[in-house]
């Protein structure tokens, strides 16, 4: 396997642990039944916020992780640039990643002119952004296995 093809397994396996564990911890202190709108907007703007941030902490930890125990089982360093074929695959994976999120955004959206409640526009967009964040990884290895 190349160094793409790990970073990309590792990415997808935090992605989805990072997501797990923070949605774990979080979700039960939804504000109940009783709660006015003003609590409930105040959750999930927390959580969403909250979520980024500790997404993007843990994924620069994970990277610098990875690069450590990459360096130590190979004894190589990690490819100082990108090549075309790289680029294209880190766009391909983001116009797929993109293309989910904004299908995610829409259903979100979609959700509120049903009539259904914040909660459910909520945790489709949250879910939308998690699904994206998957895709964007499979994509990557998938093409990294592949070829464009």
């Amino acid at each position: 396997m190349t160094y793409q093809e790990k970073k990309s397994i590792t990415s997808l396996i935090s992605s989805i642990l990072i997501f797990a564990a923070y949605c774990l911890y979080r979700y039960p202190h939804y504000p109940g039944g009783g709660a006015n709108s003003r609590e409930v907007l105040h959750y999930w703007g927390s959580f969403i916020l909250i979520l980024t941030l500790v997404s993007i902490a843990a994924h620069i930890v994970i990277s610098i992780i990875f690069n450590i125990v990459f360096r130590m089982m190979t004894g190589e360093k990690e490819p100082s640039f990108a090549d075309e074929l790289d680029q294209r695959i880190d766009l391909l994976a983001f116009r797929n990643s993109f293309a989910v999120f904004v299908a995610g955004f829409l259903l979100a959206m979609g959700s509120l002119v049903l009539d259904h409640t914040l909660k459910v526009m909520f945790l489709v967009l949250i879910v939308s952004g998690f699904i994206s964040d998957v895709t964007g990884s499979l994509s990557r290895l998938y093409h990294y296995r592949r070829g464009v």
